[in-house]
């Protein structure tokens, strides 16, 4: 196997809303909150829902690899209910191997509501369920072992067991890469992740915004002066500024796609990781990486939700 992505196991929700749905619930945009299951079903109730998906960050991505033509799997925690079948049977459907086997657990399987507003910016509303209680026993180690690269998700780090499961995985694979996922994520994990970062990471996906928050920057040439210290790959995507990978003292640009019709910013960032990780995996150079990975955000951000197919 190529590559396996290991991640928050969430059902996608999508539904489209207005400013006002969102100042009424008191969610800031453009930003993800995670709820209880109650807060969650009361939001729900007076919306209608265009799709469901099997999600989560690094899910996404992986599936984006799949239907690159890579051998692709993926690990992540579901309950044995409705929800966790259907989403197992959305990732084999896109023929991604699926390491994980439900059982019957105290809570849900986890559940993401998707606010896309008419400027295509979307708000994000999550009820983890059982997904963000993944542990070490649920670390299929054979499919770590077999797979050339390991993605982790920066959602689903979380102190004990979780932490204990990325270090699991990181002590077993050769080649570790990470999206440090979200800005309230890095604020709130900030030390942890320098050190994963630094320390424990070969290859490090972060957008200006969270990569900015964890280095304190004052200005992108601090972000800069730290990926050339780091002597790891860090790429970091710019939104229309396009994207940016640092290796020891080499940095590589690459411009975003003008003119396009923007619907939806779901899946931006993880279908840029797919685009550039297929790269990598396919031994093309780090600029084709980022042209691959800028190639298939351009087209997820111009449709609804985060699959191409």
């Amino acid at each position: 196997m190529k590559i396996l992505g290991i991640g928050n196991a969430i059902v996608d929700v999508i539904c489209k809303v207005d400013d006002q749905y969102l100042i009424n619930n008191q969610l800031t945009k453009s930003t993800m909150k995670l709820v209880d299951e109650k807060e969650f079903k009361k939001l729900l109730s007076s919306l209608k829902i265009e799709q469901t998906i099997s999600g989560g960050s690094v899910a996404n991505s992986i599936v984006g690899l799949s239907q690159l033509g890579n051998d692709a799997g993926f690990i992540g925690k579901v309950n044995d209910d409705d929800l966790g079948q259907k989403y197992e049977e959305g990732l084999t459907n896109e023929k991604v191997q699926y390491f994980y086997n439900k059982k019957k657990e105290i809570l849900s399987t986890g559940t993401c509501l998707i606010l896309i507003t008419p400027d295509a910016e979307r708000t994000m509303v999550t009820f983890l369920g059982i997904a963000g209680k993944i542990s070490p026993s649920d670390i299929n180690e054979k499919a770590i072992k077999d797979s050339e690269l390991i993605f982790l998700e920066g959602y689903l780090w979380d102190k004990g067991e979780p932490k204990s499961a990325f270090d699991k995985a990181m002590l077993i694979s050769d080649t570790k890469a990470m999206s440090l996922s979200d800005q309230f994520c890095v604020e709130r994990h900030k030390s942890d992740f320098l050190d994963l970062v630094k320390n424990k990471l070969d290859i490090t996906f972060a957008n200006e915004q969270e990569i900015s928050s964890l280095i304190d920057a004052k200005s992108f040439e601090d972000v800069i002066e730290f990926g050339k210290q780091l002597g790891k790959l860090l790429i970091i995507t710019r939104g229309e500024k396009g994207s940016i990978a640092i290796k020891n003292q080499e940095i590589i640009e690459c411009q975003s796609k003008p003119n396009l019709k923007i619907i939806d910013l779901t899946g931006a960032g993880d279908l840029f990781a797919a685009g550039f990780l297929h790269g990598l995996i396919n031994n093309f150079s780090t600029k084709e990486c980022l042209e691959k990975g800028t190639e298939m955000s351009s087209k997820i951000i111009q449709k609804v939700g985060a699959r191409l197919g």
